[in-house]
C-alpha cells in the first residue's frame, strides 16, 4: 500500500466515509455530502499537493538539469572528474530534492501519521504533544492548574441509548436492547494487556421475551485489540437469527441501503446501537486552533527535528526540509480547515437553543373553576389516569368536589380546552409551583439562560459517580477525563442562573470527589467553598469493596458569593430541647475558679489559655480587667493546686452567643458556669450527617416501593431525607430550587414535603432526560402532591397540597441533526460551477453553514406558528411532531408569563421580561389572519380608552399598521423572527 492510499484510508475514517449505512446524527449529514468529500480526498487533494510541491520548490527542474549538463560537459572537457566539482555536486543534490514523487510520498506519510495520532473512534483526543511521549499543558501562571485530557471538548454522549435503546416493529411489537453483563476495570486499565471493550451478543441467552417485548441481550467485555467490532456483530447476527421467536419475525424485514441490499431491520438497529455507544462522544471547542498548534509541534519536532540542530555537520540536510515543510503546512491546513468546518458546525448545533416540543400542566382541582368539571369528569383518559395513579374512581362531576387534590393533566385534553383553562389564570408563571423538563441537561440549562439568569436560589445535583452502580460506559481509557468534561460544562453553564446569595450542593462519591472538588474550585473559586459534608448513607458499608467497606458519600457545598451567602440552622428536636435552659445539667459546661480547674491541660502546654478572670463580689459580674469593683481574681487551678487552663480563649470567654455565664460563691469558692440557652435558631449544621430516621441505602428504594409498589421502577433512588435536610439548611420559604440531575424526582418531592410542613412557597425546577421521566419522575411528583403517605402504590390518606406544575419536552441535539437538509439554490450552484477556485474554498470553509441555513432556521415556520412540525426521535423512529414555538420564544426573550389569551388563530402572551419590561407577544396564523383582524383581537383585550403599561410588542410576520396606547403613543413593535434567530444562535442584538 503506497503512502497516499494510507492517507486516503485515514481521511475516509476521519470524514466518516466508512459509515455509509448509519442514518442518524452527523453521519446522516456527512452522507449527504459524500460525493463532495470523496472528490476532495480522491481528486482535489492529490492535485493540490502536486501543485504546492512544485511551487514550494522555488525552481524549475529543467533549468537545473540544463545547468548541470553544461557544467558537467565543461569539467570533462578540461579533464576534471565532474563528481569532484563542488558546484556540480550542489546541483546534483538540488536535483535530487526535486523528485516530486518522493516528496509526495514523504508528505503523505507525515499527514497520515499526524492525523491518526489524534483521532480515535469518531473524536479528536486533545493530547497536546510537545515531542514523543511528552505532552504540553496550557498553563498561564495559575497557582494550581486543573487539566484533563478532554478539557477542551463538549461531552455530548448520554447513557440513554445504552440503557434504553428500543424500537417498534411494523406490527407494533417492541424490541429492546439490554446489557446483561458489563465488566468494569480497576483503575481505568481498559487497554491493559492489549485489550479493549467490545459489544457482543450474550451467547448464554441471546434473547428474552416478556409479553409483546423482545429483549436482545448484549455484553460489553474486554477483547484483544485486534478483535473487530464488525466481526463480533456479524457473528452475533447469525446467532440471533436462530433465536428470534416466530411472533417477532418482522424484525428480519429488509431495510436495504445502497451498499447493503440485504440489510434487515435487526442489522440496522444493531449497527445504530453499537455506533451510538462507540462513536462521537465529544465535540471539540476549537478543533482548528488545536490541530494547527499541534501541527507546529509536529513539524518542529518530527519533521524539522529542531532538537538536532547543532548535532549534525551537514546544515544542508536541515535546509533541504524547508520546501517539504512549506508543502506539508499548506496541505495540512486544507485538511484542518475542512475538519474544523465539520466540528464547528456540530458545535453550532450543540450550542443552538433547542425548541420546546411540547408543554403541558398538571393542576390540582382546587385551582380549576367548577364550570370545567363536567368536561373533566367525562374525559375517559383523565379518569383512567386517576385510577392508575391515585386508585381513585370518578364517575361524575360531584365527586370532583370531594377530590380537590387530584391533578388534571392538560396532555389528556384538547388544545382548545388547554387554551381556555390557562386563560383563567392571572400571573400564570407566578402561580406555577414547579417546572419539569424532559431533556439532556446541558440543552435545558442553555435554554434557561435568559429567563432564569441569576434567579436560582438553591441548586442540588446528584450526578452519576462513576461508581460500579452508576458508571457511565466510556469508549476509551479516559474514564475520569470524560466524566469531568461531562460534569464541568454543565456546572459552569448553570452558574449563570444562580443568584448571588445562592448555594450549590453537589452529591458525589469517593470515585470522583477529588476531581469534582478541583473543578468546583476553578468554576466558583476556592474562596467560595463552604463545606464538604460527609453523608453516612450505608452504615453496613459496600460489600463489593476490596478493603474498607465504604459507608459514606459527600456533599460539596459552594456559594456563588460566600461573603453574602447564608445558611439556616436545623430545627431543634425534642432531644435537643432537653439540653437547653436547664441549670441542673451543666456539668459539661462547668468552669471553676480558685482551687478548681477549667481544663485538664497544664499551663505550660497551652499558655494562651491561662489568664485571670475578675469578679465584682456584689454584682457577680465578670471582667477581664482588674479594678476597684472587679477585685476578686479567679485562676484555673485544680484541687492539687496545679495550674491548668481555661476551655476558652481570652477574647471569647465573655461572649454570650448561645451560652450564659453563671457566677456563684459557695463554700468559700467562686465558681463560674457556662450554660447553653435556646435562642430559637436551632442547631448549627455539622459536617457529618447521619440521621437515625433513615438508612439512606434502603430508604430511597423503600420509598419507591411505597409509591409504585415496585423496587425496580428506578435504580438507586436518592434518600429524600438527605435532600430534605439540604433544603432546610440552604433554602427559605420562597426559594427557587434547581436539580438538573433529577432522576426519580427526589428534589421535587423534598421541596413539596418541606412546603407541606412549614407552609412555604418554594418552587422547583427538575431536569431529567431519561425515558423514566414519564413513568417515574413526573408520576412521583403527581403522587406526593395528592398525598404524602403511600403504601404498596396506594395513598393512605388524601391530605394533599394545592399545586400546579408545568412539564416540557425539548428537542435533542440529535433531533437537530436529523431534521437538517443540505441544499443549494440554483443561483448558488451556478456560481460554484463557474468559479473553480472559489469552489474549493467553499467546500473547505462554508459548505455546511450555507447549505443548512434554510433548514436550520426555516422562516416559513412563522407563517402558521401553531402547526410547525419537526421530526422528533421516539423509539429510534422519527415522528413528525408539532413544535411549541410560543414557549420556545418565551425562554429566548426571558418572558415571565402573566396571561395567555387565545382568540381563534391569534394568541396573545403578556408578561414581563427578566429586566421587568412589560411585553406582549402576538402570535397569529398568517394564512388566516390579516393586520385588520389582528388589531381587532388586540383591541378586544387592550381597548384604547384604557391605560396599559405595555412597553413593547413582538409580532410574527409583517405588520403594516400602528398600534397606540391610551396616551396615543405608538407601541414599539418588534419582529418575532429576528429576535428568535438572534436569541437561538446567541447572536448579540446591536
Amino acid at each position: 500500500m503506497d503512502n497516499y492510499k494510507k492517507l486516503q484510508d485515514t481521511l475516509t475514517e476521519i470524514f466518516e466515509m466508512d459509515k455509509a449505512d448509519l442514518d442518524f446524527g452527523i453521519y446522516r449529514i456527512m452522507n449527504q455530502k459524500r460525493k463532495q468529500v470523496e472528490e476532495f480526498v480522491d481528486k482535489i487533494l492529490p492535485s493540490d499537493i502536486k501543485k504546492i510541491l512544485i511551487q514550494a520548490q522555488g525552481f524549475d527542474t529543467a533549468t537545473i538539469q540544463k545547468e548541470l549538463d553544461e557544467k558537467t560537459k565543461g569539467a570533462s572537457s578540461l579533464g576534471i572528474d565532474p563528481n569532484t566539482v563542488p558546484a556540480i555536486i550542489e546541483l546534483q543534490n538540488k536535483l535530487k530534492t526535486t523528485d516530486i514523487a518522493s516528496l509526495e510520498q514523504d508528505i503523505f506519510s507525515h499527514l497520515t501519521n499526524f492525523f491518526k495520532r489524534y483521532y480515535e473512534g469518531g473524536d479528536f483526543i486533545s493530547l497536546r504533544r510537545y515531542k514523543k511521549d511528552v505532552y504540553a499543558i496550557p498553563y498561564e501562571g495559575e497557582e494550581v492548574k486543573l487539566h484533563w485530557a478532554n478539557a477542551d471538548q463538549y461531552y455530548i454522549k448520554t447513557s440513554e441509548y445504552l440503557k434504553n435503546y428500543s424500537f417498534i416493529l411494523s406490527d407494533k411489537k417492541k424490541v429492546q436492547f439490554q446489557l446483561k453483563e458489563a465488566s468494569t476495570e480497576q483503575n481505568n486499565n481498559k487497554a491493559q494487556n492489549n485489550m479493549e471493550r467490545r459489544f457482543a451478543i450474550y451467547t448464554e441467552k441471546p434473547v428474552d421475551v416478556e409479553g409483546d417485548i423482545l429483549f436482545i441481550n448484549f455484553t460489553y467485555e474486554l477483547y484483544p485489540k485486534a478483535t473487530k467490532q464488525s466481526d463480533l456483530m456479524k457473528d452475533g447476527l447469525n446467532l440471533l437469527v436462530q433465536h428470534i421467536p416466530t411472533e417477532f419475525i418482522s424484525i428480519l424485514d429488509l431495510v436495504p441501503t445502497a451498499t447493503n441490499k440485504n440489510r434487515t431491520m435487526l442489522e440496522k438497529h444493531i449497527e445504530s446501537f453499537v455506533a451510538r455507544n462507540t462513536f462521537d462522544y465529544f465535540i471539540h471547542k476549537d478543533l482548528g486552533q488545536f490541530l494547527r498548534r499541534e501541527l507546529d509541534f509536529y513539524i518542529k519536532n518530527e519533521v524539522l527535528a529542531i532538537d538536532d540542530i547543532g548535532t549534525t555537520s551537514n546544515i544542508d540536510q536541515f535546509t533541504s526540509q524547508i520546501a517539504k515543510i512549506q508543502a506539508l503546512k499548506l496541505v495540512a491546513d486544507k485538511i484542518i480547515t475542512f475538519l474544523a468546518q465539520i466540528e464547528d458546525f456540530q458545535k453550532k448545533l450543540w450550542l443552538k437553543k433547542k425548541f420546546v416540543t411540547s408543554t403541558n400542566y398538571c393542576i390540582t382541582l382546587d385551582r380549576i373553576p367548577t364550570s370545567y368539571y363536567d368536561e373533566i369528569a367525562s374525559n375517559k383518559a383523565q379518569v383512567d389516569e386517576w385510577k392508575k395513579l391515585f386508585d381513585v374512581t370518578i364517575t361524575n362531576k360531584e365527586q370532583l368536589e370531594e377530590e380537590q387534590y387530584l391533578l388534571l393533566d392538560t396532555k389528556l385534553f384538547t388544545e382548545e380546552f388547554k387554551d381556555r383553562l390557562l386563560a383563567e389564570f392571572d400571573n400564570l408563571d407566578e402561580q406555577t409551583d414547579g417546572l419539569l423538563i424532559n431533556s439532556e441537561n446541558f440543552q435545558a440549562l442553555n435554554l434557561m439562560q435568559e429567563k432564569y439568569d441569576s434567579a436560582i436560589d438553591v441548586c442540588y445535583i446528584d450526578p452519576p459517580y462513576n461508581a460500579k452502580s452508576s458508571e457511565i460506559i466510556y469508549k476509551n481509557t479516559y474514564k475520569h477525563s470524560s466524566f469531568l468534561s461531562f460534569l464541568y460544562d454543565r456546572i459552569e453553564i448553570s452558574k449563570q442562573i444562580l443568584a448571588s446569595k445562592s448555594l450549590l450542593n453537589v452529591a458525589i462519591d469517593d470515585y470522583e470527589v477529588d476531581s469534582v472538588r478541583f473543578s468546583l474550585d476553578e468554576i466558583y473559586g476556592r474562596e467560595n467553598f463552604i463545606s464538604n459534608v460527609v453523608v453516612v448513607h450505608n452504615p453496613r458499608g459496600r460489600n463489593d469493596d476490596k478493603f474498607y467497606g465504604t459507608s459514606h458519600e459527600y456533599m460539596l457545598v459552594y456559594a456563588k458569593n460566600s461573603e453574602i451567602a447564608e445558611i439556616n440552622n436545623f430545627k431543634a428536636t425534642e432531644e435537643d430541647l432537653k439540653q437547653y435552659n436547664k441549670t441542673d445539667q451543666i456539668s459539661n459546661y462547668t468552669l471553676t475558679g480558685y482551687m478548681r480547674t477549667g481544663n485538664n491541660s497544664n499551663r505550660h502546654e497551652r499558655p494562651n489559655l491561662y489568664y485571670s478572670i475578675y469578679v465584682d463580689p456584689e454584682t457577680k459580674r465578670l471582667s477581664l480587667n482588674k479594678d476597684d469593683n472587679y477585685s476578686v481574681e479567679i485562676l484555673p487551678i485544680n484541687n492539687e493546686k496545679e495550674e491548668k487552663v481555661w476551655r476558652w480563649g481570652e477574647e471569647t470567654f465573655l461572649e454570650k452567643k448561645d451560652t450564659e455565664i453563671l457566677v456563684s460563691f459557695t463554700d468559700g469558692e467562686w465558681k463560674l458556669q457556662k450554660k447553653r440557652r435556646f435562642t430559637g435558631e436551632g442547631k448549627k449544621p455539622k459536617t457529618i450527617w447521619h440521621d437515625s430516621r433513615y438508612d439512606a441505602s434502603t430508604n430511597g428504594i423503600m420509598l419507591m416501593k411505597a409509591l409504585f409498589n415496585s423496587v425496580s421502577s428506578f435504580s438507586y433512588p436518592k434518600s429524600i431525607y438527605t435532600v430534605y435536610d439540604t433544603l432546610v439548611v440552604s433554602s427559605n420559604k420562597s426559594s427557587l430550587i434547581l436539580d438538573y440531575f433529577a432522576g426519580s424526582g427526589t428534589t421535587g418531592h423534598a421541596t413539596i414535603k418541606l412546603n407541606r410542613e412549614d407552609g412555604g412557597k418554594r418552587k422547583y425546577i427538575l431536569v431529567e432526560m431519561g425515558t423514566y421521566f414519564d413513568t417515574v419522575t413526573k408520576p412521583r411528583i403527581q403522587k406526593v402532591i395528592y398525598s404524602d403517605n403511600w403504601k404498596n402504590g396506594k395513598p393512605q390518606d388524601k391530605v394533599g397540597i394545592s399545586q400546579m406544575f408545568k412539564y416540557q419536552i425539548l428537542e435533542s441535539y440529535e433531533d437537530t441533526l436529523n431534521n437538517l437538509e443540505l441544499k443549494l439554490t440554483n443561483e448558488q450552484m451556478q456560481v460554484l460551477d463557474f468559479n473553480n477556485i472559489f469552489k474549493e474554498e467553499y467546500l473547505l470553509s462554508y459548505m455546511l453553514d450555507v447549505e443548512s441555513k434554510g433548514h436550520l432556521f426555516n422562516i416559513e415556520m412563522f407563517q402558521n406558528p401553531f402547526s410547525y412540525k419537526l421530526n422528533v426521535t421516539q423509539d429510534n423512529e422519527m415522528i413528525s411532531t408539532t413544535i411549541d414555538l410560543v414557549e420556545t420564544f418565551n425562554y429566548l426573550i426571558g418572558l415571565y408569563v402573566e396571561q395567555i389569551r387565545r382568540e381563534g388563530d391569534v394568541k396573545l402572551v403578556e408578561g414581563k421580561t427578566r429586566e421587568g419590561i412589560r411585553t406582549l407577544v402576538i402570535w397569529r396564523n398568517l394564512e388566516t389572519i390579516d393586520d385588520g383582524m389582528t388589531e381587532s383581537v388586540f383591541r378586544k383585550f387592550y381597548p384604547t380608552d384604557k391605560s396599559t403599561t405595555l412597553s413593547q410588542i413582538y409580532i410574527n410576520g409583517d405588520y403594516n399598521q400602528d398600534l397606540y396606547n391610551a396616551k396615543s403613543d405608538r407601541f414599539k413593535m418588534k419582529p418575532i423572527e429576528e429576535a428568535f434567530f438572534n436569541k437561538m444562535f446567541n447572536i448579540s442584538e446591536l
